[in-house]
């Protein structure tokens, strides 16, 4: 089995996101994608939605698209978890030929401050997905998707702009931003 992984914050998951996954699924040979949702990003100390909420909400996006897993390992842990523990559990678990671990642009100028990272690299070989803004020479290094959608979730979290929210969630975040108001 072939396994692509795809973790984050998901905080909230916006069109990029979707546009990376259908991308994988085209350029990557594998048999599976697991996108993984955090508990709390292991460099940041809160977060905007409950993991729980961006987990249902993943689920929601991605429910009709083949190939696509939610995993909500993270999530059932309640605390921060680095990227090394959750690919050690899903290596056990499906007892992959490969793992692909697929990361944002914006994530290849920390990769040194990774937990295990050695350790990960030997695990894992990693797909960048390209973002305008973060231009790095290292990523000959890298299988790189091309995925230039100029959003983030920080942006998102600033502003709620609708047009980068998937179709398939965008009641929700309405209803989400209005109870964060009321």
């Amino acid at each position: 089995m072939r396994l692509a992984v795809f973790g984050g914050s998901f905080d909230p998951v916006h069109i990029a996101h979707e546009a990376i996954v259908n991308e994988a699924l085209k350029e990557l040979n594998i048999d599976k994608l697991i996108v993984v949702p955090t508990y709390l990003n292991p460099f940041k100390n809160s977060f905007n939605y409950e993991p729980n909420i961006r987990e249902q909400l993943l689920r929601k996006v991605f429910s009709k698209t083949s190939k696509v897993e939610i995993c909500d390992y993270e999530v059932k842990q309640k605390r921060a978890v680095y990227s090394i523990e959750t690919i050690k559990y899903l290596k056990n678990l499906y007892k992959p030929s490969n793992i692909y671990l697929i990361i944002g642009a914006d994530n290849v100028k920390d990769l040194n401050k990774w937990q295990g990272i050695e350790e990960l690299k030997s695990l894992v070989d990693f797909v960048v997905a390209s973002r305008s803004g973060f231009i790095d020479n290292n990523f000959t290094k890298f299988k790189n998707l091309k995925v230039n959608i100029d959003i983030s979730s920080t942006k998102l979290r600033d502003k709620i702009d609708l047009n980068f929210i998937p179709i398939q969630i965008k009641e929700d975040i309405i209803n989400l931003q209005r109870n964060k108001k009321g």
